[in-house]
């Protein structure tokens, strides 16, 4: 199994990051949608949508959303809010889903660029951009590498309750990774790994225009402020397939 498929299945995980900043993330989603003015009832891909929190705060403005995850937990808890406007499943981004169906996709909060070799992502992005009718539009939140590369705190540990992760943080051929090993509650060792592409903004644009799509925006946080390679936080693209 692939890294993101161990430690995204696994109760840790959850455990690790459950201080996540829910009310900046929501407000994010809220931005987006200001400034996207989707028409009423357009349909909606939220891509490596986890437990489906956006893909329901989605659906709440009465959008008709689906989800897709790879981890077959995360989309078995999201199934419980499923209703005639709200579907999940399991699926691998690298696989076709749809064709030529949702208005726009999204993608929150560094859910790509996880993959052992480029030409995965290539397949990823094509299938995100199969998704789209045309003209459609899609969205893809991730790391700002310039301002992660200088602002990475190389050894930390979390308490997590009675939990205690240890992080060693490095950048080895142009993936950030993350080595967390901390014991279970019957002191066993644990170890995950997570690994994340330093994609800059010309390598999302040269992936995404072999997709047939172009970048129409960029943010650089999560009130839409202008993004500056630099010092922004996030690097938050706006893609457009092209018309026929």
């Amino acid at each position: 199994m692939d890294w993101f498929e161990n430690w995204f299945d696994s109760p840790y995980y959850k455990i690790l990051y459950q201080n996540r900043d829910e009310l900046e993330a929501q407000e994010f989603v809220e931005e987006l949608l200001a400034y996207l003015q989707p028409q009423p009832g357009c349909r909606m891909l939220d891509i490596a949508c986890g437990s489906g929190r956006f893909a329901r705060q989605l659906a709440e403005h009465g959008y008709e959303v689906t989800g897709i995850d790879i981890s077959r937990a995360s989309i078995t808890a999201a199934k419980a809010f499923e209703d005639d406007h709200l579907h999940f499943f399991v699926h691998d981004m690298r696989l076709p889903f749809y064709t030529n169906y949702f208005d726009l996709a999204f993608n929150f909060f560094t859910s790509f660029g996880y993959f052992a070799h480029d030409r995965d992502h290539i397949l990823a992005a094509k299938t995100f951009a199969g998704a789209l009718r045309p003209g459609g539009l899609l969205v893809i939140d991730y790391l700002n590498p310039e301002f992660v590369h200088a602002n990475l705190v190389p050894e930390e540990t979390i308490n997590r309750g009675n939990y205690n992760f240890h992080i060693v943080r490095s950048f080895v051929r142009n993936h950030f990774i993350k080595d967390i090993r901390f014991q279970d509650a019957d002191g066993k060792p644990k170890h995950y790994t997570e690994s994340v592409a330093a994609f800059s903004l010309a390598d999302f644009t040269h992936m995404f225009r072999t997709a047939g799509m172009s970048l129409v925006g960029t943010f650089g946080n999560y009130m839409l402020d202008s993004y500056h390679p630099a010092d922004s936080p996030r690097l938050i693209m706006i893609f457009k397939k092209k018309n026929g």
